[in-house]
Parts: structure tokens; sequence; C-alpha cells
């Protein structure tokens, strides 16, 4: 009990910036505390809810949307963001494994990097504003506990990019499988809670992109980042609020 609650409070350190109480941080702490990855998502989502009815009734879509994701990006720290930026510049100005990886070692952000973070944000605020209003909240919970959950395989199945250094290293090939096989049913579960049958459809965008994305990592640099999950994240979530707007 005292390893669960230890490994939950890592993960949530790690993924948002809300108060938590500090605990010793070991070299296989983050590698235990994937699992719950999908549950901050939905500790995240939670929030986004809870402004969303509060402010329905009182202003427009287009600025709950706005107020929405600026409280994603505020409680995460822009954590995601960062990554997909610097994969972005990673891989779009790389030519070769060592190249992509000193780019994304790189902190300043580049054309590709700027570029990919901007219509990452602007994607997310016309789509949040463009979700069936009844299906909010369902498809906020859906797309941020799917969206973690993409970190649980790419970990399990990818070697570190980088050997010796990263929050790639400190996860890649050091998930168990039952960490794997929980999270994923806790991720199941609440897809299927929040969308009833239409749940199959986010789910399976999910793992395409998943194995889409993994693919590729593994092609270009031969395994994973944590870079690379942040971009992996950002994609998904783009596109299960993608799938609530087609359904809408």
């Amino acid at each position: 009990m005292i390893r669960i609650l230890k490994d939950m409070l890592v993960a949530l350190r790690f993924m948002t910036r809300l108060p938590a109480p500090a605990v010793s941080y070991e070299p296989d702490s983050l590698s235990g505390a994937v699992k719950f990855f999908p549950l901050i998502g939905l500790l995240v989502a939670a929030g986004a809810v809870g402004l969303n009815k509060i402010l329905s009734g009182h202003t427009g879509r287009d600025i709950i949307a706005l107020v929405v994701l600026v409280y994603l990006v505020l409680i995460t720290g822009g954590l995601h963001e960062d990554g997909l930026a610097d994969a972005a510049d990673g891989f779009g100005g790389g030519w070769n494994k060592n190249q992509i990886l000193a780019i994304m070692r790189d902190s300043r952000i580049g054309s590709y990097g700027a570029i990919a973070l901007t219509l990452s944000l602007l994607a997310r605020y016309i789509l949040l504003g463009q979700l069936p209003l009844s299906r909010f909240s369902a498809y906020l919970i859906a797309a941020h506990v799917l969206c973690r959950w993409t970190t649980l395989p790419l970990s399990f199945s990818l070697p570190p990019a980088r050997e010796q250094e990263g929050q790639g290293a400190r996860v890649a090939q050091q998930v168990s499988v039952a960490s794997l096989i929980l999270g994923t049913l806790f991720t199941m579960g609440v897809c299927y809670w929040t969308l009833r049958n239409a749940s199959w459809i986010p789910m399976a965008v999910t793992v395409t992109i998943t194995l889409a994305s993994g693919l590729y990592y593994r092609s270009q640099i031969g395994g994973v980042t944590g870079d690379c999950f942040g971009a992996t994240n950002q994609l998904t979530e783009i596109a299960v609020y993608f799938c609530g707007v087609l359904a809408g």
C-alpha cells in the first residue's frame, strides 16, 4: 500500500503542478509511477469539466474553450507541449539519430517546434469549442486518460534512444507487464464509462497513433525519449477531440 501511494504521488508530481507531499525519489520511481498516468489524466480532466460546468450558461463556447485550454497548459506546466515542440524540432531539423537527439536536447525552440506548438494550441482551441455540449465532458475525460495511456505501451515496447540520460531512459523498457495491463484496463474502463458504445472509436484511434508514432521513433532514433512521449500525448489528445467533433 505504501508503494502504491508513493507511485501515485510520483505520477502526480511529475505530470502536474498540483501541490503534493514530497516523496523520496529512486531510480525506478518514475517507471513504477507510469501505470498511474491515466489516473492523473482523469484528475486533470476533472478540473476542466468543473470549469466547463461553472462557465456554461454564462459565456460562449469559444471563451470556455480558451479557459479550459489555459487551465490544461498551466496545470501540467506545459510538459507535453514542450515535448511536442522539441520532438518537432528534432525530427524536422535532424538528418540522423545524433542530430535529432542533439536538437531535442537544445532548450531553445526552433521553427518546426514553434509551428507544431502553434498548430497544437490552435487545433485544441477550435476542437474544444466545437465539441457537442452534451458530450463535452465525456470526450474531455476520454482524451486525457487516453493520451496519458500512450506512455505505457511506448515505454513498455521501445528501448531508450539515449542509454544513460533523460526521462526516456528512466522508463523505456522498465515498465512491467502488470503495470501495462493495470493502466490499460483502467483506461478502457474510464472510456467506456464516459462514452459507452462510442468509446471504441477514440480507443482505436489512440492505438493507431501510438503504434504509428512508436514505429516512427524506432526507425528514426532507435527508441524513445521523453519528448517522444509528449509528442504522442499531444497528437492523441487532438485526435480524440476530433473524434468527438465528428461524432457530434
